[in-house]
């Protein structure tokens, strides 16, 4: 199975590619560090932590600190959605017979694009991969960085060809 270099790693990165009957599949979905619910226990414990101290403040009489630490609790929970919103945002790319199946999640939205596969071509576009069809223009990989999308680039022209 053709492999990507991992940056800075000494082992290779295996390319997803799931072998079909008549075609492939692969996916490609964002490196997350770290879980939804394990970021979120990081953020309620920030939450938290500042409410707290703001309380404490409160208490020896700087009541005005209180609002400022719910506007930053309130700011908190704000990137914490932001971030959630789009850790499971992912590209799936297969390949059945002669139709090319494109799946883009982009935050809550999914969109499905079909493309006859004998008619998809692939191009490097100023380090964006495009897939382009007879109407269609598509940019993958997404996730990746520029070496691995170069590398699954010609992983992906050559499989579109055989």
């Amino acid at each position: 199975m053709p492999s990507l270099e991992s940056p800075g790693a000494n082992e290779p990165r295996e390319l997803p590619f799931r072998e079909e009957k008549r075609g492939f599949s692969v996916t490609l979905k964002r490196n997350c560090s770290i879980s939804p619910a394990s970021l979120a226990c990081v953020f309620a414990a920030l939450g938290i932590a500042v409410l707290a101290i703001g309380a404490g403040f409160a208490l020896l009489g700087a009541w005005l600190i209180l609002p400022f630490a719910g506007l930053e609790v309130l700011l908190l929970a704000g990137a914490f959605l932001l971030q959630a919103r789009h850790a499971t945002d992912y590209e799936r790319i297969e390949l059945f017979g002669e139709r090319l199946r494109i799946d883009v999640a982009d935050g809550e939205r999914v969109s499905r694009y079909e493309i006859d596969a004998r008619h998809a071509r692939l191009a490097m576009d100023q380090g964006a991969l495009v897939l382009r069809g007879p109407r269609e223009r598509l940019v993958l990989g997404r996730h990746l960085d520029a070496q691995s999308r170069a590398a699954f680039a010609t992983e992906l022209q050559r499989r579109l060809r055989i």
